[in-house]
């Protein structure tokens, strides 16, 4: 079975900064497209960042300047690193994997993890 598992939400004031992490856990050959989402309330989950199945970076207009995200293909894991944080970025941030391939020959279309709560306030 393969996981994917988050970490590094928090609370923490406005201008300042958080990493997020994502691993992938389990006998995994591949992955095609890993990124972030996000969700605040009321509102629907939208895109934060991505690699594409290209290796190329996508980011929410939102985001652009603010966020970076980096991934470890030899490891499975992707990163968003947050800096300038607003209040308007709180939400609940989830890990996304797309195509994943496993050793054991099953292929997942699509993965979440359970997401990690990230609180921009004074």
């Amino acid at each position: 079975q393969v996981q994917l598992v988050e970490s590094g939400g928090g609370l923490v004031q406005p201008g300042g900064s958080l990493r997020l992490s994502c691993a992938a856990s389990g006998s995994i050959r591949s992955i095609d497209i890993m990124g972030w989402y996000r969700q605040a309330p009321g509102k629907e989950r939208e895109l934060v960042a991505k690699f594409t199945s290209r290796g190329r970076k996508n980011y929410a207009d939102s985001v652009k300047g603010r966020f970076t995200i980096s991934r470890d293909n030899a490891k499975n894991t992707v990163s968003l690193q947050m800096d300038s944080l607003k209040p308007e970025d709180t939400a609940l941030y989830y890990c996304n994997a797309v195509r994943v391939s496993t050793t054991w020959g099953y292929r997942y279309l699509e993965l979440w993890g359970q997401g990690t709560l990230v609180t921009v306030s004074s």
